[in-house]
């Protein structure tokens, strides 16, 4: 097995060069992503080596770039789309849901959609609203749309590869306070598939699902829970259209009980639509109601306040006492 250490940032780079690679129709389009590299460097040199037919510095205008990419993508290319901070993809939100994620099925399968839209999301970079917000649920409420996070450089490798080579449009939500973060890629082959939920740590007592950002916050939480004898199991969602629930239900099934955690406000959230659904699922395996940990329901704060907005070890350790303290 050949491995290399790298920042996400990195993998994401090297898995868009191979994909470029592999096969000629795959572009980039958004702003800056050429001579530039884009604002966080994640298409560095890619136009340097494949031209600036294949990685192309689009216009300020984010419509305009999803809107192209459509027109592409009914032309059997593959492109994908940076939109340099998450509050910036709303000008382009009528094509993603009029657009792009109808026409597959309003075309009977005529079309394909291989479609990749990166969004960098979540915040912890110390930047106010509109560079750090979490957009996910409005995606993965809409049908016909993909949506995947990655946590980790290897998942980023490989799931920035699968997305592209998917004929489903994709939202690629990349935790943007991870990027710097290093990591064991493995370069031969993915370890897992584009929309499976991985266990990142294994436990008895409470099932804790994150994922982007949250999911190092969810780890660092079991490690502290270990030592006062409490065992979490650790969840990975990666997918958050469609659930992997198989995983996460054969974990909560063990447990008993259910702490969820996220970036974006609670209100009609991925956290909220994972704790109904395992609830359904689970019902009778439940010791305990499943709690969200998320962002306060208010726009983003300012720079200062930011670490209180986001979910904390101590908020992901209270919300596991809470439901520990439910009869069994």
């Amino acid at each position: 097995m050949t491995t290399q250490t790298m920042t996400m940032a990195k993998a994401l780079n090297e898995g868009l060069r191979a994909a470029m690679e592999k096969n000629k129709k795959v572009l980039i389009m958004g702003e800056d992503v050429g001579k530039l590299g884009g604002v966080f460097r994640i298409t560095d040199g890619l136009q340097k080596d494949f031209g600036e037919d294949r990685v192309i510095d689009a216009p300020l205008a984010e419509s305009a770039i999803v809107g192209t990419a459509v027109g592409l993508a009914i032309r059997g290319y593959r492109t994908v789309c940076e939109i340099q901070f998450d509050g910036f993809v709303y000008p382009a939100f009528d094509q993603i849901v009029s657009q792009v994620a109808k026409l597959r099925k309003r075309s009977d399968g005529v079309y394909t959609m291989g479609l990749v839209i990166r969004i960098p999301f979540q915040g912890g970079i110390g930047a106010i609203e509109h560079h750090s917000e979490s957009p996910e649920a409005y995606f993965a409420h809409t049908a016909g749309l993909r949506v995947v996070s990655c946590s980790t450089p290897n998942d980023a490798y490989w799931m920035i590869q699968q997305s592209i080579e998917h004929d489903d449009p994709i939202i690629f939500c990349e935790p943007k306070s991870r990027y710097w973060e290093k990591g064991e890629v493995n370069l031969d082959e993915p370890p897992n598939g584009l929309f499976d939920a991985v266990v990142r740590r294994e436990g008895t007592d409470v099932t804790v699902v994150g994922y982007g950002s949250t999911v190092k916050t969810a780890l660092r939480a079991a490690d502290t829970a270990a030592q006062e004898g409490l065992s979490i199991e650790v969840i990975d969602a990666r997918s958050l259209a469609p659930f992997d629930l198989e995983t996460m239900a054969a974990s909560l099934t063990k447990t008993g009980r259910l702490v969820v955690v996220q970036e974006a406000p609670h209100t009609a959230s991925v956290g909220s639509e994972l704790v109904a659904s395992l609830s359904e699922r689970c019902f009778y395996s439940l010791r305990a109601p499943g709690i969200r940990v998320s962002g306060y329901h208010v726009p983003y704060p300012p720079t200062r306040i930011e670490e209180d907005y986001r979910p904390s070890v101590d908020r992901v350790l209270d919300a596991v006492d809470r439901v520990m303290g439910f009869d069994s």
